[in-house]
Parts: C-alpha cells; sequence; structure tokens
C-alpha cells in the first residue's frame, strides 16, 4: 500500500471516528433538551451534558478547533477540518454557532428545573414556602 494510499484510508478513519463522536456529543445534547423542557433533571441528563461540557471543554482548549482537525492535517487532509465529512457543508460550517444557542438553553431549562425541585423539597418538607411574587417565606414551627 502507498503511502498516499494509507493517508487515505486514515483521513477515511478520521473521518469515521469525528462522525461517531459527534453522533454520540449530539445525542447527549438533544437528550440534555429533551429533558430540561420536560422538567427532569437528574443524573442521566447530568451524565449527558457532563459529555457536552466536555466537548466544549475540548474545542475551547484548543483554540477553538476541533483536535481532529490536526490530526488530519497532518494526514494530509488539504484544509483539514472533518467536521464537513459526512454532514452538510453549511451545517458542519456553523455548528459552533448552531451549539451555542442551544448549550445556554438546556443551562437556563436545567437550571430553572432544579429551582423548582429545591422549591418543592423545601416546601415537601415543611419548612418554606415561596410566594406568588417569588419570595421565599419561612413557615412551619417556630419557638413561641
Amino acid at each position: 500500500m502507498s503511502e498516499k494510499a494509507g493517508n487515505a484510508a486514515a483521513l477515511g478513519a478520521i473521518k469515521v471516528v469525528h462522525t461517531l463522536a459527534w453522533l454520540s456529543i449530539e445525542s447527549c445534547m438533544m437528550y440534555v433538551l429533551y429533558t430540561g423542557f420536560m422538567g427532569r433533571s437528574d443524573r442521566r441528563a447530568g451524565l449527558a451534558a457532563g459529555v457536552v461540557a466536555g466537548e466544549v471543554l475540548i474545542f475551547v482548549g484548543n483554540g477553538f478547533r476541533c483536535p481532529l482537525t490536526e490530526v488530519a492535517e497532518r494526514m494530509g487532509a488539504e484544509h483539514g477540518s472533518v467536521t464537513d465529512i459526512y454532514l452538510p457543508e453549511g451545517f458542519a460550517r456553523n455548528l459552533p454557532v448552531i451549539h451555542v444557542p442551544l448549550v445556554a438553553l438546556a443551562a437556563f431549562l436545567h437550571g430553572r428545573n432544579l429551582r423548582r425541585q429545591a422549591a418543592h423539597n423545601t416546601r415537601k418538607a415543611g419548612l418554606a414556602h415561596v410566594s406568588r411574587s417569588g419570595f421565599l417565606k419561612l413557615v412551619g414551627n417556630r419557638p413561641t
């Protein structure tokens, strides 16, 4: 096998790995959004959010560039980008722009859910009540 054919095979493998990683990360993102809209913030949603956060940290830590881009360039890719491989070009080029609002929305939804859960647990324990104005009022047994 020639070096060029070997590099082409390696680039193909990088593209497959990248596509599978993208699919799994996007599946986690969709799950985090789904559970956020459904009012469920549990360990599974936290695990999925951790996967998304890990991907964001890797992307940001690598200078807003996919680490596989450098690998693809070392293997001889012309432009190095692996995001457009098995995705429509316009979609792949705009993934960061698409992702930022989705991550922000997911954070908002789960923050809302966690606040509601905390208020519910506090009321359930009979320690406090959230008034209509949104203020927390202590209730229950107070020493006289």
